[in-house]
Parts: structure tokens; sequence; C-alpha cells
């Protein structure tokens, strides 16, 4: 999981080193051969990584004779170099005339920081090398990872006490009349029911209790299948094994399958196939008759919401799992939390907790049990571990079994986009409704997707695995806004902490030891409190503040590679600050809130700008100069442009000669301008 986490992040980098022995940048010949050797050395550790993924060896990355943590700093630090150079370089590009035509001091001490930066880089694998040689010892992963990587099953387990089957009646009824229950004209078809939800919320349990019924005991022939882990080929064997088949080893795919067919022809069978994480189905679905002297039935269950709607596309059933109601919540909680002996007392005040498991049965079965071990349950106590409840998933044994089955649910996610994009979501506050195009615009500006079909799919991607929920619907049945639900969002925040993917600060505390993406959460940062904490903010390149910032955060004079600046809801950003925003020569999203009224000139240094919003703001008159930034994509806000300024042939021209990026233009008041319908004709999603 970490590993295919930082292979992909390598591969993000390779484009900027290989980018930088273009001509234009007019480096010497032995400094493209260090960045051409750092390029080599990155892409054959991506290569060597991916392959001990594909062979399940994901704790071994000792191979490359450097520590998962060694790698990733590495990364970190070239990224980093490169960043500062291109800060540099384009600084240098937006001087006057006069400074491009000659050679400036600045521009030769640029590269030959980048030489010496390069350099150093270049020695940390030649020495892990020469070190390996030396002592042969491998720096394996760090025994909480190597732990980690035993945590890659479902953690589904179908034998749960009946006294924890709650709310499940209902969900029961309704499955076991799909086991009997067939439109006249399909009797004697098979029917494929299908199970689908987050880990977590019962699903494996629901379908044991519908195996085991009265009604699922009446066929002739039954097997359980656990998919977890197996493709196509070992859940064939699996069914036969279940039926006493002989198996044989070496048997393909399509041998299997006419030995299930042959073996369960003219039979009533009912065979439940659980955790099937990928489109197996189609694969396997000629080892189960269609047409039959009786009805048969196989049941999925699945967390992805695409395998369920195509397993039971016809004569199908898809029962989607639902979170237990406020009433079940408590009476599930208060069952595992309190001995029998004391349930005739008052019971815990539970309400923080009931939140954060947010009616996912496993979540409330688990924090029951880790609660009880601490003692009565009281709403302090309740509230403290809530408030710590991402340490305590990392470290507590009680909470093991649930902290495997979201390692799961993240580790399953296909390479290093949709992962990074989940992590990304532990940026904003616990229950903020995220507006998707907001978020997918930001993963672009991070580089986390490269293009917006991309960012589309990655979004996709969780939703379908329903890892993310949505909260509210377009027009066009589209998800507008979106939010991760309880435990998932303390996974993801312990996921993006630990790998130091992003820092949190929050109640004047923070963790930290890179600062890559900073996000404060609505707490009191004043300037005392933050400049005590001593972050190094150059490296910065993500930065969203919800509620005031303070002095020592809205100090942009030291940030230089901020990519994407969120001020969208922070409470104390004024006019003044926005003339060093303008110095943020590598920003590409930037979104202001209510507290701005006016834009200077100066943004027209923000040439590599795709986001301006401005919606939040109380701008009016927007300055000519944003129209004119070449990589602007997305402008919003509820503006016009001065009436001193016309709308000149220079900047028809820009428009005319297609050297404007604008996409989407919204809330523009056109107040007669006359070249403006010209400039709307050449945007694409006003």
């Amino acid at each position: 999981m970490e590993a295919a986490l930082l292979s992909g992040f390598i591969k993000t980098i390779l484009p900027k080193l290989f980018s930088l022995v273009q001509e234009k940048y007019k480096l010497h010949k032995v400094l493209k051969g260090d960045i051409k050797f750092l390029e080599k050395e990155l892409r054959m550790i991506a290569v060597t990584i991916d392959d001990q993924i594909l062979l399940g060896r994901e704790d071994h990355g000792a191979l490359l004779s450097l520590s998962m943590e060694e790698l990733r700093e590495l990364a970190h630090q070239i990224e980093d170099c490169i960043d500062r150079f291109l800060y540099h370089v384009t600084r240098e590009q937006q001087a006057s005339l006069f400074r491009r035509t000659i050679t400036s001091p600045k521009t030769l001490r640029s590269r030959q920081r980048l030489a010496a930066e390069v350099q150093l880089l270049r020695k940390i694998p030649e020495e892990a090398h020469q070190r390996e040689k030396r002592y042969r010892v491998f720096a394996g992963l760090s025994s909480s990872r190597q732990a980690e990587s035993s945590y890659c099953s479902s953690g589904s387990d179908p034998h749960t006490p009946k006294a924890d089957l709650v709310g499940i009646d209902g969900p029961r009824d309704e499955l076991v009349q799909q086991l009997t229950e067939e439109p006249e004209d399909l009797a004697k078809q098979l029917k494929v029911i299908s199970i689908v939800g987050i880990h977590g919320s019962g699903k494996t349990v629901l379908a044991r209790e519908v195996y085991e019924s009265d009604v699922g005991r009446q066929f002739s022939l039954r097997a359980w299948i656990s998919a977890t882990g197996r493709g196509p080929r070992e859940v064939l064997m699996e069914i036969l094994r279940k039926f006493g088949r002989p198996v044989v080893d070496n048997f393909s795919v399509d041998q299997l399958t006419v030995d299930v067919r042959e073996h369960l022809d003219k039979k009533r069978y009912f065979i439940v196939i659980d955790d099937m994480q990928t489109d197996q189905w189609s694969s396997i679905e000629a080892a189960f008759p269609q047409d039959n002297v009786v009805s048969s039935r196989v049941m999925v269950t699945t967390t992805i919401q695409s395998v369920a709607n195509a397993r039971s596309s016809s004569n199908g059933y898809v029962h989607r799992t639902k979170r237990l109601g406020d009433k079940d919540s408590e009476q599930l909680f208060v069952r595992k939390a309190c001995p029998k002996k004391y349930l005739g007392y008052m019971q815990p005040e539970s309400k923080e907790v009931l939140k954060k498991c947010d009616g996912q049965p496993l979540a409330l079965v688990s924090m029951g049990q880790f609660l009880r071990k601490k003692g009565w349950p009281t709403g302090p106590n309740c509230e403290d571990v809530c408030r710590n409840l991402s340490h305590h998933l990392e470290q507590d044994e009680t909470l093991e079994r649930m902290r495997r089955v979201l390692l799961h649910s993240f580790s399953s996610l296909p390479g290093h986009g949709p992962k990074a994009c989940l992590l990304y979501f532990g940026m904003f506050p616990c229950d903020h409704p995220i507006r998707r195009k907001r978020l997918m615009r930001r993963w672009l500006a991070e580089g986390f997707v490269e293009t917006q079909p991309s960012s589309t799919e990655n979004f996709n991607t969780l939703i379908d695995r329903n890892i993310i929920e949505p909260i509210g619907m377009c027009n066009n049945d589209q998800v507008k806004t979106c939010k991760t639900y309880g435990m998932m969002r303390e996974f993801i925040l312990l996921m993006s902490t630990s790998q130091d993917f992003i820092t949190l600060f929050a109640g004047n505390k923070v963790e930290h030891k890179y600062v890559r993406r900073l996000s404060l959460h609505h707490n009191i940062a004043t300037s005392g409190s933050c400049s005590s904490l001593d972050i190094n903010l150059s490296l910065v390149r993500s930065l969203i503040v919800f509620g005031e910032a303070g002095k020592a955060i809205l100090s942009f004079q030291k940030y230089q590679l901020l990519r994407v600046l969120d001020l969208e809801q922070c409470t104390d950003l004024e006019d003044e600050h926005l003339k060093d925003i303008c110095n943020l020569l590598l920003l590409k999203y930037l979104s202001l809130g209510e507290t701005v009224a006016s834009i200077p000139k100066d943004i027209e240094k923000l040439k590599l700008l795709e986001t301006l919003d401005l919606r939040r703001t109380k701008v009016k008159i927007l300055p000519i100069e944003v129209l004119l930034l070449p990589c602007l994509l997305h402008l919003f806000g509820e503006f016009q442009l001065s009436d001193k300024v016309k709308i000149t042939s220079e900047v028809q021209k820009f428009f005319l000669t297609e050297q404007s990026s604008l996409e989407t233009l919204a809330g523009f008041v056109t107040d007669g301008c006359l070249g403006f319908p010209q400039i709307i004709s050449h945007t694409t999603n006003n």
C-alpha cells in the first residue's frame, strides 16, 4: 500500500525531470547528465516497486537498498529541487526585457544551486548501492508497515453473534423473498442477487443470515465462497471443492467452467460469492446454467456499485445496505460497551461516538468493545476517545479488525491516482460538504491527475466503491457535493498524516515532519501560536483555511511553491495580502472569500493560474489582466470590467488567436461591453 503510493508519486515526478533537460532551460551538459541519471534511477525504482506489488511482496521494498521512508524522502527532495528551480526560472521570465537579454547573476546562481542540489541527490542512491555491497543489509520496512501488510483481507466475519444482529430483520426478509419470488416467464432462469455497501456495513452478515435461513437451506446444492484476494480461476476451484469434486491445479478457467457447469446442470443450487472486488462475473458467468428445470440463485456481496449492477442487470436484484438508525445504533453500541449487569443503570452519553460510527455495524461493535475495555463510557470519556480516534485506530488491538477493513478498502483502489485523491479529503473538516468540481480542479492543480477526464474517472471510482458518498445531486444526476463517512474519515487522517501527505493544524496542535499540504480547521491560529510551532512554509504546495489563519500563516512571502490556495472561508484575509499572493508564481488554483473587495493588476504575474474563484468575494470590478492570463481555464464570480477599460484589438486578438485557455466564465456582467460577445464565444462552459 505504501509502496503503491510511492511508485505513483515517483511517476508524477518523472515528467518534471524530463522537462528540465529541454533546451529552454539552458543547462550545461554535466547537469543534464546528473538529471538523466536521477530520471533513470527513479524509473528503475518505480518499476521494481511495481514488480514487487505484482508478486505480492510489497513489504520487500528493501530490495531497493533503501527503506520506503528513505525512498519517499528522496522523491520529495527531488520534487522540491525541481519546483524551486521552476519558481526561479518563472521569476526570471517575468523580469524586464533588459534582464532577459543578458544572463544575470541571479540566473547563474539558480542554475548553480540546481546543479549542487542534483549532485547531492545523486549521491543518495549511489551510497545506498555501495552500502548494500559492503554489508548485504537490506533496509526493510518498519515493523508497523510489515504489520500493515497482513491486513489485506476484507475483515469480513459472517459468524456474528445473534445478539449483535440489530436492525437486520427487514433486509433479511426482503432478500429471503428474492430467493423464491420470480416472474412467471423467468421462473426457470438463474437469478443473481447482489448486496452492495461499504466495508463494515454488514453485507457478509446479512448474506449469511439469508444463506442459513429456512428458505436458503431448501436448495439441493449450496456453497459459500470467499472471493477475497481470489481471481476467477481460484473462485471456480473453490466451488468445485465445496461440492466435493476433484480439482486439477493446472486447469484453465475455461476447463474449470465446464466442470462446474456439468456439476450444476439440472440441479437447484444456491451459491454465495462473498466480497467480489473485481469484475470476475464476466469470466465465471458461463459456469452457472442460465436455464434450468428449476430456478437457482447466486448471491454476490461487494463494495463496488458497478459490479453489483453488472451482476444483476437482467433477471437480478440489487440490495444496497443502509446505515442503522439512531435507535438501533445506540442499542448495538450500548450492548457492546456496557456489561449486562449494568444495563439497568443510566446509559452512557454516546452522542460523539455514534456520530463517528455513522450507523456502521462494525464500527459500533468495535468502538463499543474498545470503550468497554477502558471502563464505563462516560460522556467526557467518549469525547476524548473521538478526539484522538485516528491514534487509537492505529495503535489499539481492539480496533484491529476495523483497521483491517478500512485498509482493505484503501489498498484495493487501482493505482496511485485514486489513493492520492482519497487522501486529499483529509484537507477538509469532518462533515464538511465538498463540491465535486472544486475538488477535481484541485486534484489537477496538485498534479494527482493530468487531465479532466482522468480527474472525473478517479472521482467516479471513489463513488463507485462506496468510499465517499454523495450528499447533493445535480439535475443531471451527477454528484454535486460529497463527503467521507465517519470511520473512513479517521482512517484518511491516519494515513495522510502518517505518510506526511498532509499536515493539520487544529486546536493549536500540529504533528509534522514535512509540511507539503497544510490545512487549518476552525482553530484560533494566532500569530504567536503558529510562529511557536516553527513550521517551514517554504515547501507547502496546498493551503486551505477554515476560520482565522493568523498573521504568520498569511505571511505569503514565506511561500514559494504553492499550487493550491483556498482562502474561501478564511475570516482574516485582507486586500493587502493579495499583493504577496500575486508573487506565488507557481499558483494554479486560487479561491478567495468575503473579506476580499478588489483584485490587484499584479495578478498578471500568475501565468500558471488555472482556476480563479471569486464567488464569495465582494469583488465587483475585474482587472482586464485576469482575462489575459494564458493558462486560466475557470473564472467564477459576479463582476464586470471597469468603465475605463475597453476591449482593445489586442485583447480581442488574444482570444481570436486562441492564446486564451478559458473554458468556464461564470457570473460576468457585460454592461454593454462591445467586445464581450467575442470573449464569450471563445469559452466552452459558460
